[in-house]
C-alpha cells in the first residue's frame, strides 16, 4: 500500500482502476476456490454484493495487514458513501455490519473509549475462571452427542448441532448473563444477520427482535446484577486519576455491544471447531501427532484458523481518502471487506503449500503469523476465550471417541449459506469403529 508516508514493504504495480467485480455467491460456495482466483487478479479486488452494491476485497496477507492499520482507513459508517447518499435498501443482509453501534464500528477516541471498557469487564481471570465450566459443559454435551448417535438409525450425528454450537454459545451466555431460554432464538436472529442471502423483510425482523431480547437481559442485570459481563458493562466508567468522569456506554452502545458479543462469540467460535474436526478428519496424519504427542491441541487451533478460517470476507472499512493497495485505487467511501480466508492461504506470506493443513507449519523459521483474529486496534478481545473453548472441545471430542470420522465424502458438505462467516451448514459424523473410505481436504 502506498500513502505517500508509511514505507512499501512489497512490490506493487502501477495504479489502476480494474474494471468486470467479481459477484460474490451469497451461498458461500467455493469459497476458497473464489479466493485463489481473486488474489490473482490482486491484493485488491473490486467485487459485488447483494444488490449489487459495489465494494473491494482485500486478499492478500500483507496488505490486508497493512490496510487494517491504515490511519486513513475507518470503521464508522459515516464513511459509507453509498450508504450516505441513500443508495442502500431496506433490509440489506449486511447493514448490521455497517450500521450497529459497538466497537467494531467505532473510530479514533470513540473506538478506545469502548474497547477499554469491554476490555476490563473481558479480562483474563473472568475467562480463565470460565474454565471449568466450559470443561464441565463439554462433557456433558458430549453425552448428549452420544445419546444422539444412539437414537439415530444410521448412527450418523451432526456435530455442529449437538456440540460445536452449543458449547460456544452457552458459553458466550454465561459469560454476559443471559438466560438459557434466549439462546437457541439469539442462534437463529444471528444466522439471519450474518447470513448473505438472508431476505430483506427476514433481516429487518432479526434486526429488530435481537436488540429487543437483549434489551430485556439489559433491564434483567438492571434489577439483579450479578458477576456477568453485561452487569460489569453497565457499571463500567472510564477513570481518569481515580475519578469517575460518567463516560459510560450508552443503552445503543451497550446493546450494539451485547449483540455483536452474542454474534462473535459463538459463531466464529461454532465455526472454528467445526472446521478443525473436519479438517482433522481429511488428514489422519496430522491428528496422529497430536496424539503421539508431536503436536498439541493449540497446534490444531491454531492452523485452523490459517487454513481455514472462521471468517471469510469481514465487513467493512471505509478509505477516507482514494487509497491504493496492491496496484488497485480503492475510491474513498468504497465499502472494503477484509478475506481472511484468502489471507490465510496466501503463499506470499505462507509459502507455496498455504493450501496444505500442516499443523507444524508455525514452527517453521519463517512462518507468518494467521490474520484470522485480525490485526491493529480492532484485533479480537473474544480471541483467548475462543482458544480455551477450541482447545477444550477438541481435545475432549477425540478423547471421547478417538475413531470418529466424517460420515460422507469431504467434498459434499455443504457450505453455511454465507460469505461472512466460512463453514458447513452440517457436520455429519460416525463417533467410533469403522472410517469411511479416504477423502482429501
Amino acid at each position: 500500500m502506498t500513502d505517500g508516508r508509511r514505507p512499501v514493504t512489497h512490490a506493487e504495480p502501477a495504479p489502476h482502476h480494474p474494471a468486470a467485480p467479481h459477484r460474490l455467491d451469497p451461498t458461500g460456495a467455493g469459497q476458497h476456490a473464489v479466493n485463489e482466483r481473486l488474489r490473482e487478479r490482486g491484493a485488491a479486488v473490486p467485487v459485488l454484493l447483494p444488490g449489487d452494491v459495489t465494494a473491494y476485497a482485500v486478499t492478500r496477507h500483507e496488505e490486508l495487514k497493512d490496510f487494517t492499520t491504515h490511519p486513513e482507513v475507518a470503521k464508522n459508517a459515516r464513511h459509507f458513501a453509498a450508504l450516505r447518499d441513500g443508495e442502500i435498501p431496506p433490509g440489506w443482509p449486511l447493514a448490521t455490519f455497517a450500521t450497529v453501534r459497538g466497537m467494531t464500528t467505532a473510530d479514533g477516541a470513540d473506538h478506545k473509549r469502548l474497547r477499554s471498557l469491554v476490555t476490563r469487564a473481558f479480562t483474563p481471570r473472568r475467562v480463565e475462571a470460565l474454565r471449568p465450566a466450559v470443561e464441565e459443559l463439554a462433557t456433558s454435551l458430549l453425552d448428549r452427542l452420544a445419546e444422539a448417535a444412539a437414537a439415530a438409525p444410521d448412527g450418523v450425528v451432526d456435530l455442529r448441532r449437538h456440540f460445536a454450537l452449543p458449547l460456544p454459545m452457552g458459553v458466550i451466555c454465561r459469560l454476559l448473563g443471559v438466560d438459557p431460554e434466549h439462546q437457541e432464538r439469539l442462534h437463529a436472529l444471528s444466522n439471519d444477520i450474518v447470513g448473505t442471502r438472508t431476505a430483506p423483510e427476514r433481516a429487518l425482523a432479526a434486526n429488530r427482535e435481537m436488540p429487543a431480547i437483549l434489551a430485556q437481559v439489559v433491564a434483567a442485570r438492571l434489577r439483579s446484577p450479578g458477576d456477568d459481563l453485561t452487569s460489569a458493562l453497565i457499571a463500567a466508567r472510564d477513570v481518569r486519576d481515580g475519578e469517575e468522569n460518567g463516560d459510560r456506554l450508552s443503552e445503543e452502545e451497550l446493546i450494539g455491544t451485547l449483540l455483536l458479543m452474542i454474534i462473535a462469540g459463538h459463531e466464529t467460535t461454532l465455526n472454528l471447531i467445526t472446521n478443525a474436526v473436519r479438517a482433522l478428519c481429511a488428514h489422519r496424519d496430522q491428528l496422529e501427532l497430536v496424539r503421539s504427542g508431536k503436536a498439541s491441541w493449540g497446534d490444531v487451533v491454531e492452523e485452523t484458523l490459517r487454513y481455514d478460517s472462521p471468517v471469510s470476507f469481514f465487513p467493512f472499512r471505509y478509505p477516507t481518502r482514494d487509497l491504493t493497495v496492491g496496484g488497485t485505487v480503492i475510491p474513498r467511501g468504497a465499502p472494503v471487506l477484509v478475506s481472511y480466508t484468502s489471507a490465510g492461504r496466501d503463499p506470499r506470506a505462507h509459502g507455496a503449500d498455504a493450501d496444505r493443513f500442516d499443523i507444524t507449519r508455525h514452527t517453521r523459521p519463517d512462518a507468518a503469523r494467521h490474520l484470522s483474529f485480525g490485526h491493529g486496534s480492532h484485533y479480537c478481545v473474544g480471541a483467548p476465550l475462543a482458544r480455551m473453548e477450541a482447545t477444550i472441545a477438541l481435545d475432549a471430542l477425540f478423547t471421547r471417541f478417538p475413531g470418529l470420522d466424517l460420515a460422507v465424502p469431504d467434498e459434499e458438505l455443504v457450505p453455511h449459506p454465507s460469505f461472512v462467516g466460512n463453514s458447513p451448514q452440517e457436520l455429519p459424523l460416525r463417533l467410533g469403529g469403522v472410517r469411511p473410505a479416504a477423502h482429501s481436504g
